[in-house]
This record gives C-alpha cells, structure tokens and sequence, in this order.
C-alpha cells in the first residue's frame, strides 16, 4: 500500500485522468444534445407533410404530426395528449400570440371517402375544450370530411373545423394555422408578432 502510495505521489496527474474524463464526458453529453436540440429546431421549421402521407400514419401517429405541426409555426409548447380518458384533447399548445389551442384529431384511414365527422364528437370536444381545458382556440381537425350536422354545430358553438382540404394546405405550406382559419379569438397578450 506504501509503494502505491509513493507511486502515485510521484505521478500525480494520474488522479486526474478519472476526473478529467468523467469531465470530458460531460461536456459531450452537454454537446450532443445542444446538437440534437438544433437539429430538432431545424426539422420542425422545414416540416411538411402530404395529406395522403398522413392517411397512411396510424392515428397516434396522426397525433403527433398535428403536434409537430403546431411547434413548426411557433407553438414551442406543443404536445400531444391523447389517448384514454383525454377528455377531448389529443393537441394542446400555446401559440406565440398566447392563445391557448385544444385539438382533437379525427384520423380516417380513407381520407374524404371515409366516415364523416359527426356531432357527437364536436359536442363532446365543446363540453371540455374551453372549460376543462382553458381553450381559446377549440379545434376538430380530420383527414376526412364534417357532415352537415356538424358544420351547423361547429358554427353556433364558435368551433373551428379543420378538413382534408384545409389541413393539405395548412400540412405542407408554412402558413400557420391561425392564418388559416376563421374567426380566431384575438391574442390573449401582446407579443412582437401582434
């Protein structure tokens, strides 16, 4: 133990390796993921998508290409929320503006050809977007159509209805939602963009 002891002393820079590559690996760590931060920050501002690349998603996935959406046109708190007992919320963000967006996504794996969004499904989102939520923005958006029923009721209860047609131009342009729909609420603060 003495030899080692005197040993070391004669070479006391290896005592520091252990902690320069403990360090080291820090550093690296901090690195890589500033790395995949900015990587992340530049696949968001250039995502688009097909509206027939999202009929093929299964409607989870669905979910998080809305999410993903949101945090390109500037909703940095963007996340997906769906699942059981979601209370009619799969998306919920906040945009630059402050509004507060409530989503509930619709996948129809036959696009427009599928089963129309009906009522229920907007009575249900308008019980719990704004309430249970604290909606601003309450929004059904499907890869398919609303039936006629549906669009009354969007229309009397201030829902915002998202298409196969609107969601194409909003999924593969650069134009945010809110620049797309109409009737948005005005912005719950003041910010540089208002």
């Amino acid at each position: 133990m003495a030899a080692t002891l005197s040993w070391l002393a004669e070479r006391p820079w290896i005592l520091a390796l252990p902690v320069l590559a403990v360090a080291g690996a820090g550093v690296a760590h901090v690195l890589l993921r500033r790395e995949a931060a900015r990587r992340e920050r530049i696949r968001v501002r250039g995502l688009r998508y097909l509206v027939e690349h999202l009929d093929g998603l299964h409607y989870t996935q669905f979910e998080y290409a809305v999410r993903d959406l949101m945090r390109r046109d500037g909703c940095e708190d963007a996340e997906q929320v769906g699942g059981g007992g979601d209370n009619g919320a799969d998306v919920k963000a906040t945009d630059p503006f402050g509004r507060r967006w409530v989503i509930q996504c619709k996948h129809r794996r036959a696009g427009w050809a599928g089963s129309a969004v009906g009522t229920p499904d907007l009575q249900r989102l308008n019980g719990t977007g704004r309430q249970m939520h604290d909606g601003d923005v309450v929004v059904m958006l499907t890869n398919g159509r609303f039936s006629a029923p549906a669009l009354d009721f969007a229309r009397s209860q201030r829902l915002h209805l998202v298409d196969r047609h609107l969601l194409a131009r909003w999924a593969v342009g650069s134009t945010p939602l809110w620049e797309l729909l109409r009737a948005v609420p005005p912005p719950r603060k003041p910010t540089s963009l208002s």
